[in-house]
């Protein structure tokens, strides 16, 4: 069977689904700037600038973890959490030059304002001022009730 197959060709080998294979290697110009529609100067000059901004934007874009990657030690810092070794490197990588934006300390210090006045005296009070009389009557008489219902379930004296 091995001999027959090595000495007779096979027919179909030729045909292709999709057409002529030859063609398509004729069409395909082995110069890419041709391709483009552009001389090769202009073709490379092209790639320059796409090379420079690609590292522009992965430059902002380090940037940017890296700032994120501050505040995040800074949150953990202010709450007391363990370290991250990834911010750590990532702020090493970045060097001293790396602040947080203001936009996210103004957030991260209103946060923290309103946390202390949530836990101090004062602003306990402000709470109690703030609560509706009404409704607190009726969560009370409701607990009231409720707490009749089952100690009568309970107890059959009552």
């Amino acid at each position: 069977m091995f001999l027959i197959k090595t000495m007779m060709p096979n027919p179909l080998a030729g045909l292709n689904p999709m057409g002529g294979g030859e063609e398509e290697a004729e069409a395909a110009p082995a110069d890419p700037a041709k391709a483009a529609g552009m001389t090769r100067e202009e073709y490379e000059e092209y790639q320059k600038q796409l090379v420079e901004e690609k590292m522009e934007r992965d430059a902002d874009f380090l940037h940017k973890k890296a700032e994120r990657a501050t505040l995040r030690v800074c949150l953990r810092d202010k709450y007391r959490l363990p370290k991250s070794e990834q911010d750590d490197n990532m702020l090493a990588m970045a060097g001293d030059d790396v602040d947080v934006p203001e936009e996210l300390l103004k957030m991260v210090d209103e946060d923290a304002t309103e946390e202390e006045d949530k836990d101090s005296i004062l602003g306990g009070i402000q709470n109690l001022q703030n609560m509706d009389m009404d409704q607190l009557k009726e969560k009370a008489s409701a607990t009231v009730t409720e707490m009749k219902a089952k100690a009568e379930e309970k107890c059959s004296v009552m």
